[in-house]
């Protein structure tokens, strides 16, 4: 299988653009259908899920809204499990119905606490659309409530996913083979 570089790590194709926009067309058709006459207010987790969000988005055909906010808890190839909220939340939220956009859920540690933070802000409802969960490494307990594809617990890049920031513009996902 041929091999890509990103800066000094090595990746091959895991899931290819067909296969992730079939993945997020189901997605789109459950909200759709779930949020008919509801106008929710999707919240994209920046930076991984702007791909993902521009993607879901797109495919949405209820009137809607979208923003966004940024949370960081990586370095390199790893969870730091240290959270940091970058860029905050603009909008009022009360009484809202909220669909948080996720590129990726791994331990969960970085969007349990969002989570947590979102409720006093007292929205009317709070769902999670995650593109790629790693139910091998999740820590929390969270409903991931529109799901795009569940994936081991290997390092990715593309559709979003970077190391290092590098590797966002992939159309298709890669795993890491060597480290």
């Amino acid at each position: 299988m041929a091999t890509i570089k990103v800066k000094d790590k090595d990746f091959e194709i895991s899931i290819d653009a067909s296969a992730i926009d079939a993945a997020v067309q189901k997605m789109a058709v459950e909200i759709n259908r779930d949020y008919e006459g509801r106008n929710p207010l999707f919240l994209a987790i920046l930076n991984g899920s702007f791909v993902f969000a521009a993607d879901l988005i797109r495919k949405i055909t209820i009137p809607c809204q979208i923003s966004f906010v940024k949370l960081s808890s990586y370095s390199g190839t790893a969870s730091t499990e240290n959270i940091k909220e970058l860029i905050g939340l603009n909008e009022d939220i009360k009484g809202r119905h909220l669909i948080i956009v996720e590129d990726i859920v791994d331990t969960g540690l970085t969007l349990d606490k969002f989570l947590q933070d979102l409720k006093k802000f007292e929205p009317a409802s709070v769902k999670l659309a995650c593109f790629t969960f790693k139910k091998e490494a999740f820590k929390k307990s969270f409903r991931i409530d529109y799901l795009g594809i569940t994936i081991p617990n290997d390092f990715v890049v593309g559709y979003g996913l970077d190391y290092d920031g590098y590797g966002r513009n992939l159309p298709d996902i890669y795993k890491i083979v060597s480290s």
